[in-house]
């Protein structure tokens, strides 16, 4: 098993009134992850499709929130947005990767919204064609 694979949270909280998850783990790392972010980088097939092809870039989502975390097993748990989207299930080595991550892939999620014409407040979707 890689590191990431061993990394089991030990806090898991909505903190700003549902503007932000944030995740600890035992290694010591904590991320405050954007509701946004989350929703964006949402693992559902709705988002990701069934292949990289598939993926949608989802825009209009600054102003989301979380409003449940229900866990799935010992390994993961979903979270419910207030825009309906319910079906992404979060594992512990998908939370850790996003927060690791974080920087980077919000720059790739902001340069696809751009380069589709998508605003983050405006609503609208597009097909990532990478």
């Amino acid at each position: 098993m890689d590191a990431a694979q061993t990394e089991w949270p030990t806090e898991i909280r909505l903190v700003e009134g549902g503007k932000a998850l944030k995740v600890a783990f035992e290694s010591g790392a904590t991320y405050t992850l954007p509701a946004e972010y989350l929703r964006v980088m949402s693992p559902s097939a709705e988002v990701q499709g069934h292949s990289r092809k598939e993926r949608k870039t989802v825009g209009g989502k600054r102003q989301v929130a979380i409003i449940g975390v229900e866990p799935v097993g010992t390994y993961a748990v979903r979270l419910s947005f207030d825009d309906m989207h319910s079906t992404g299930i979060f594992t512990w080595v998908y939370l850790h990767d996003l927060g690791q991550s974080h920087p980077k892939r919000w720059a790739e999620y902001t340069a696809e919204l751009e380069a589709a014409g998508l605003s983050r407040d405006r609503a609208g979707e597009a097909h990532s064609h990478a």
